[in-house]
Protein backbone atom coordinates (compact mmCIF):
# COMPACT_ATOMS: atom_id res chain seq x y z
CA UNK A 1 0.00 0.00 0.00
CA UNK A 2 2.79 2.42 0.89
CA UNK A 3 4.59 1.55 -2.34
CA UNK A 4 1.50 2.42 -4.41
CA UNK A 5 1.19 5.74 -2.60
CA UNK A 6 4.84 6.64 -3.23
CA UNK A 7 4.53 5.55 -6.85
CA UNK A 8 1.45 7.74 -7.28
CA UNK A 9 3.16 10.74 -5.70
CA UNK A 10 6.22 10.24 -7.92
CA UNK A 11 4.16 10.02 -11.10
CA UNK A 12 2.15 13.07 -10.02
CA UNK A 13 5.41 14.98 -9.54
CA UNK A 14 6.74 13.89 -12.93
CA UNK A 15 3.46 14.95 -14.58
CA UNK A 16 3.50 18.38 -12.93
CA UNK A 17 7.18 18.88 -13.81
CA UNK A 18 6.51 17.87 -17.42
CA UNK A 19 3.64 20.34 -17.71
CA UNK A 20 5.70 23.17 -16.20
CA UNK A 21 8.70 22.45 -18.45
CA UNK A 22 6.44 22.41 -21.52
CA UNK A 23 4.82 25.71 -20.56
CA UNK A 24 8.22 27.33 -19.99
CA UNK A 25 9.39 25.96 -23.34
CA UNK A 26 6.35 27.43 -25.11
CA UNK A 27 6.98 30.81 -23.49
CA UNK A 28 10.60 30.73 -24.66
CA UNK A 29 9.53 29.76 -28.16
CA UNK A 30 7.00 32.59 -28.19
CA UNK A 31 9.72 35.06 -27.20
CA UNK A 32 12.05 33.80 -29.94
CA UNK A 33 9.27 34.11 -32.53
CA UNK A 34 8.58 37.68 -31.42
CA UNK A 35 12.26 38.52 -31.94
CA UNK A 36 11.96 37.21 -35.51
CA UNK A 37 8.88 39.39 -36.07
CA UNK A 38 10.88 42.47 -34.95
CA UNK A 39 13.33 41.73 -37.76
CA UNK A 40 16.71 41.54 -36.02
CA UNK A 41 17.49 37.92 -35.26
CA UNK A 42 20.60 37.00 -33.29
CA UNK A 43 22.50 33.72 -33.32
CA UNK A 44 20.90 32.42 -30.10
CA UNK A 45 17.40 32.90 -31.49
CA UNK A 46 18.27 31.25 -34.80
CA UNK A 47 19.91 28.33 -33.01
CA UNK A 48 16.92 27.93 -30.70
CA UNK A 49 14.40 27.91 -33.52
CA UNK A 50 16.38 25.64 -35.83
CA UNK A 51 18.41 23.40 -33.53
CA UNK A 52 21.62 24.32 -35.36
CA UNK A 53 24.18 24.76 -32.60
CA UNK A 54 27.37 25.30 -34.62
CA UNK A 55 27.85 28.95 -35.65
CA UNK A 56 29.60 27.88 -38.87
CA UNK A 57 26.62 25.74 -39.88
CA UNK A 58 24.34 28.63 -38.98
CA UNK A 59 26.31 30.91 -41.28
CA UNK A 60 26.21 28.31 -44.07
CA UNK A 61 22.41 28.18 -43.87
CA UNK A 62 21.53 31.85 -43.31
CA UNK A 63 24.60 33.64 -44.64
CA UNK A 64 26.85 35.98 -42.68
CA UNK A 65 25.29 38.27 -40.08
CA UNK A 66 25.35 42.05 -40.39
CA UNK A 67 27.67 44.34 -38.45
CA UNK A 68 25.80 44.02 -35.15
CA UNK A 69 25.84 40.20 -35.40
CA UNK A 70 22.18 39.96 -36.34
CA UNK A 71 20.37 38.78 -39.44
CA UNK A 72 17.80 41.04 -41.08
CA UNK A 73 14.87 40.09 -43.28
CA UNK A 74 14.47 36.49 -42.14
CA UNK A 75 10.92 35.24 -41.92
CA UNK A 76 9.58 32.69 -39.49
CA UNK A 77 8.50 30.23 -42.23
CA UNK A 78 11.97 30.34 -43.76
CA UNK A 79 13.65 29.81 -40.40
CA UNK A 80 11.34 26.92 -39.51
CA UNK A 81 11.99 25.30 -42.89
CA UNK A 82 15.63 24.98 -41.82
CA UNK A 83 14.73 23.21 -38.55
CA UNK A 84 16.86 20.23 -37.51
CA UNK A 85 15.72 17.39 -35.19
CA UNK A 86 17.16 19.18 -32.15
CA UNK A 87 15.06 22.23 -33.05
CA UNK A 88 11.88 20.23 -32.60
CA UNK A 89 12.85 19.34 -29.04
CA UNK A 90 13.95 22.88 -28.21
CA UNK A 91 11.22 25.00 -29.78
CA UNK A 92 8.29 23.14 -31.29
CA UNK A 93 4.96 23.93 -29.65
CA UNK A 94 3.41 20.75 -31.03
CA UNK A 95 5.86 18.63 -29.05
CA UNK A 96 5.14 20.71 -25.94
CA UNK A 97 1.37 20.33 -26.35
CA UNK A 98 1.74 16.58 -26.84
CA UNK A 99 3.80 16.38 -23.64
CA UNK A 100 1.17 18.36 -21.74
CA UNK A 101 -1.54 16.08 -23.12
CA UNK A 102 0.35 12.96 -22.09
CA UNK A 103 0.92 14.36 -18.61
CA UNK A 104 -2.78 15.14 -18.20
CA UNK A 105 -3.65 11.69 -19.56
CA UNK A 106 -1.43 10.14 -16.90
CA UNK A 107 -3.49 11.91 -14.22
CA UNK A 108 -6.67 10.15 -15.27
CA UNK A 109 -5.57 6.87 -16.82
CA UNK A 110 -3.78 4.57 -14.39
CA UNK A 111 -2.11 2.06 -16.67
CA UNK A 112 1.51 1.05 -17.35
CA UNK A 113 1.21 2.42 -20.90
CA UNK A 114 0.20 5.83 -19.54
CA UNK A 115 3.15 5.73 -17.15
CA UNK A 116 5.50 4.89 -20.01
CA UNK A 117 4.09 7.70 -22.17
CA UNK A 118 4.54 10.11 -19.26
CA UNK A 119 8.18 9.11 -18.90
CA UNK A 120 8.72 9.59 -22.66
CA UNK A 121 7.12 13.04 -22.44
CA UNK A 122 9.28 14.00 -19.46
CA UNK A 123 12.44 12.74 -21.18
CA UNK A 124 11.66 14.72 -24.34
CA UNK A 125 11.25 17.87 -22.26
CA UNK A 126 14.50 17.23 -20.41
CA UNK A 127 16.27 16.55 -23.72
CA UNK A 128 14.99 19.87 -25.09
CA UNK A 129 16.26 21.72 -22.04
CA UNK A 130 19.67 20.00 -22.23
CA UNK A 131 19.96 20.88 -25.92
CA UNK A 132 18.97 24.47 -25.15
CA UNK A 133 21.96 24.76 -22.80
CA UNK A 134 24.22 24.15 -25.80
CA UNK A 135 22.92 27.23 -27.63
CA UNK A 136 25.43 30.06 -28.14
CA UNK A 137 25.17 32.97 -25.75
Amino acid sequence: MMTNLLEGITLFGVAIATILMAIASMLGTMTMKQVVEFGQVDARTLCGLTGITDPKDLQDVFGPPHMNRTWHGLTLPYIEAQKRPAGYLISDNRIDWICIGLAVLAFFWRHPVADLLLIVAAMSQVAGWVLATRLPR
